[in-house]
């Protein structure tokens, strides 16, 4: 194997080392709201920097491979795992959000079952692990599928928000954990928007065709006022 190969080997496992870890942080965060564990969620906050030298570590290396003047489709894959990594930090940084707030909600007796959260965190990894799965497999049809899903998880947060305001109106004692669990909702839905994003850079990588904000999102045409 050449030097060139060894990169972009490298490359490829960087990338999953840092889905894992990023999927990891999520599932931790999430149940350290469920379980009200602070000291799981400040150590979530404290692995973020784990995520943020991954992103540095594959941008140092794609630029690296991008001056060994590389084919189309190594470009095509350089710049998708530049794109893919930023992603993945980001989940990361919704994560540590969540434990923010879920430190605060903490501090008060809960405000209701966790039911609609946990449930959107789960369809949000399964889209991001999905996603992962079909950057690995080279299958951008399984990539395909993950994109209409965002619709379930962008449903789900308006329901959520729809049913804690009405909370707050009813009683204003409610408000701050109210919003606090807005945020949670909204962070999960920002995961699964970031999942998508993964997976159409997929289709992209092996299909050489952009479907972001095209026809080809099937759901985009379903729901116009998204």
């Amino acid at each position: 194997m050449t030097h060139y190969s060894e990169e972009m080997t490298r490359l490829k496992e960087s990338l999953l080392a840092m889905s894992s870890h990023a999927e990891s942080a999520v599932a931790r965060a999430m149940r350290s709201l469920v379980e009200r564990d602070d000291a799981l969620a400040r150590q979530v906050q404290q692995d973020d920097a784990i995520l943020d030298q991954f992103e540095v570590e594959i941008d140092d290396t794609a630029i690296h491979l991008l001056t060994k003047a590389p084919l189309a489709t190594e470009l095509r894959l350089i710049t998708v795992a530049m794109k893919i990594s930023q992603n993945l930090e980001r989940v990361g940084d919704e994560a540590v959000t969540i434990t923010r707030r879920a430190i605060e909600l903490g501090a008060e007796p809960q405000l209701k079952p966790y039911v609609d959260l946990p449930r959107m965190a789960t369809m949000a990894l399964e889209m991001l692990r999905e996603g992962i799965t079909a950057f690995i497999n080279r299958d951008p049809e399984r990539a395909r599928a993950v994109v209409p899903r965002d619709t379930e998880v962008d449903n789900l947060n308006r329901q959520l928000h729809r049913e804690l305001s009405s909370y707050m109106v009813e009683r204003p004692s409610n408000i701050s954990r109210c919003l606090n669990l807005m945020v949670i909702s909204k962070s999960l839905e920002r995961i699964a928007d970031h999942a998508t994003n993964i997976a159409e850079e997929v289709v992209y990588l092996y299909e050489a065709k952009d479907i972001r904000h095209t026809a080809a999102k099937s759901h985009e045409v379903e729901n116009p006022n998204r």
